[in-house]
C-alpha cells in the first residue's frame, strides 16, 4: 500500500511539473539516408534501419528522411538491397527528401554542378514515392552550407522553386554526428564500456542543446517557435532514438510534420547568412539582427566524446 501511494505521489508530481511546461512542437528530420555509419556491411545497415524505424514508429514521429542517392548504387548499377532500405521508410508512411546525390559541398563547387547533383539525387526517390502516389517536396543542404553570397543563395532558391522543392531549415542543430563517430569507433574496438558511456551522455547532450535553442528562440521572438531537429541515420540514433523521443515528450513536445513546422511565422524571415559555417536558422536570424542577439554558452560535446571520435574540437 505504501509503495502504491509513493508511486501515485510521484505520478501526480510529474504531471504537475509537466503541466507547467509550455506546449511545444517539433519536426524530426533525419539526414544521410539510407544509412551513414563507419565501415558497415549490408547486414549492419539493415539492422540500423530496422531499429531506427521501429523507434520512430513507436513514438509516432512523422519524420522526414533526406537521401543521398549515391549510396543506392554499386558502381554504375542500382543496388536493390540499398534501395530496399528506402522502401522501408516509405512503407512506414514517412516522407523522403533530397540531400543531393553525393552530399556535395555548395561552397567548394560551381553552382551548376551542385544543381546537377540535386537532379541526379532525386531519380530513385521520385520513383519510389511515385509508386505510392506521392511526390518529393523538400531539399536539405549538405553540411547546412547554403551559399557564400546572396547571389548564389538567390539563384539556388530560384532553381529549387522551379523544381518544386521547399528548403528544409534546421533550428535545433547539434553534433550528433560526432557522437556517432565516437560510438562507431567504440563498436569497432569492441569497447562496450566506452560505447555505453557515449550512449548515456548522448541524450542529455541533445536535451541541453534543445533547451539552448528554446532560449534562443525566446530571445529572438519572445516565444518558442515550432522547432526542426536535425539528426542522422546512424548507429547511435538506431540505439537511442527511443530515449530521445521520450525525453522530448517529457519537455511537452508534440511531434509534427515538417510542413506544419514551416507554417510558423518565423520561417518567413529571410536567410541572409553567407559565411562558411553550417548553422541553425535561429543563429542566422540572430546574426542578422546583430551579434548581441546570439545567445551565449551553447552546450558543447564532452571532451571524452571528442577524444573517442578522434577529434580535438567541434
Amino acid at each position: 500500500m505504501k509503495i502504491k501511494l509513493f508511486l501515485l505521489f510521484f505520478a501526480v508530481l510529474f504531471s504537475s511539473a509537466h503541466a507547467q511546461l509550455p506546449q511545444r512542437s517539433i519536426a524530426i528530420t533525419i539526414d544521410d539516408l539510407p544509412v551513414v555509419v563507419k565501415n558497415s556491411d549490408l547486414k549492419t545497415r539493415q539492422e540500423i534501419t530496422k531499429k531506427l524505424l521501429k523507434h520512430i514508429e513507436k513514438a509516432k514521429v512523422p519524420a522526414v528522411g533526406f537521401v543521398n542517392e549515391g549510396k543506392l548504387y554499386n558502381g554504375e548499377k542500382r543496388d536493390e538491397a540499398e534501395i530496399d532500405l528506402l522502401r522501408q521508410w516509405i512503407r512506414a508512411g514517412l516522407e523522403l527528401g533530397n540531400h543531393t546525390y553525393s552530399h556535395l559541398s555548395l561552397h567548394d563547387n560551381p553552382l551548376e554542378k551542385y544543381q546537377a547533383e540535386i537532379l541526379k539525387g532525386e531519380i530513385i526517390t521520385k520513383e519510389l514515392l511515385g509508386e505510392k502516389g506521392r511526390k518529393i517536396r523538400y531539399f536539405r543542404h549538405p553540411y547546412l552550407w547554403t551559399g557564400l553570397s546572396l547571389e548564389i543563395k538567390s539563384n539556388l532558391a530560384q532553381f529549387l522553386a522551379e523544381h518544386n522543392y521547399t528548403i528544409a531549415p534546421v533550428t535545433i542543430d547539434n553534433s550528433d554526428w560526432i557522437f556517432a563517430r565516437a560510438y562507431d569507433n567504440a563498436i569497432e574496438k569492441n569497447d562496450k564500456g566506452l560505447q555505453l558511456k557515449i550512449g548515456e551522455a548522448y541524450v542529455p547532450y541533445l536535451i541541453e542543446k534543445t533547451e539552448y535553442w528554446e532560449r534562443q528562440s525566446v530571445k529572438l521572438f519572445d516565444r518558442e517557435i515550432k522547432q526542426i531537429l536535425l539528426l542522422h541515420a546512424n548507429s547511435i540514433n538506431s540505439d537511442y532514438f527511443d530515449d530521445v523521443a521520450a525525453a522530448l515528450v517529457r519537455r511537452n513536445y508534440d511531434f509534427i510534420t515538417l510542413e506544419e513546422a514551416l507554417e510558423d511565422e518565423a520561417f518567413k524571415l529571410p536567410d541572409k547568412f553567407v559565411k562558411r559555417n553550417g548553422i541553425s536558422w535561429l543563429h542566422r536570424w540572430a546574426l542578422d539582427k546583430g551579434s548581441d542577439f546570439v545567445l551565449p554558452n551553447e552546450p558543447r560535446v564532452a571532451d571524452f566524446v571528442l577524444k573517442a571520435a578522434g577529434m580535438d574540437s567541434e
